[in-house]
């Protein structure tokens, strides 16, 4: 790839960063083993353990949810019978679930972008090209992996600005 295209892409990404945080309450919806296996750290990690490295995916995707106040779902592939899920901080806003076995996590992903009120208001992070194609078709949005990865660190360094500030006004 040529590093004009890497620049555009980035320039893109920041685009819809500005334009996302200007809209209402969006539903992220996370395709965990994508993401997981995708960035660097937790890649390395699912090799020797998948479930810690899961739990890095949920507990970065819970900054985003704790910062912008968007409803997050980070979908894993199958682990039981039944789909699974649960709510790790109590909040029907942050949802953790696993496909049944024999579903993939991007089925569950599908039905639930093409079952939502509006899909144009779901935001599905995967660097799948066929789940984005999927759910771009249905009108959902998407971002890529390391994009994500981006948008969770910028929220956080939003979220420790805003804190210094609120203790500096307290001092």
């Amino acid at each position: 790839m040529s590093r004009g295209f890497l620049k555009e892409i980035a320039r893109n990404a920041r685009y819809r960063w500005h334009m996302w945080m200007a809209t209402a309450v969006k539903h992220l919806v996370v395709d965990g083993n994508n993401v997981g296996r995708a960035w660097g750290d937790t890649g390395k990690l699912w090799r020797k353990d998948a479930d810690a490295a899961r739990a890095i995916v949920v507990e970065r995707s819970r900054i985003w949810h704790d910062a912008m106040g968007w409803r997050v779902s980070v979908v894993f592939d199958g682990r039981g019978s039944e789909l699974g899920v649960s709510m790790p901080t109590g909040e029907s806003t942050l949802v953790v679930a696993y496909s049944p076995v024999g579903v993939t996590a991007d089925s569950i992903i599908e039905q639930w972008v093409s079952n939502s009120r509006s899909a144009t208001d779901c935001v599905v992070v995967t660097a799948d090209r066929a789940l984005r194609d999927t759910v771009s078709a249905m009108g959902a949005e998407t971002i890529g992996s390391r994009a994500y990865r981006e948008w969770i660190e910028r929220a956080e360094q939003t979220t420790q600005r805003g804190l210094a500030r609120m203790r500096d006004r307290n001092l």
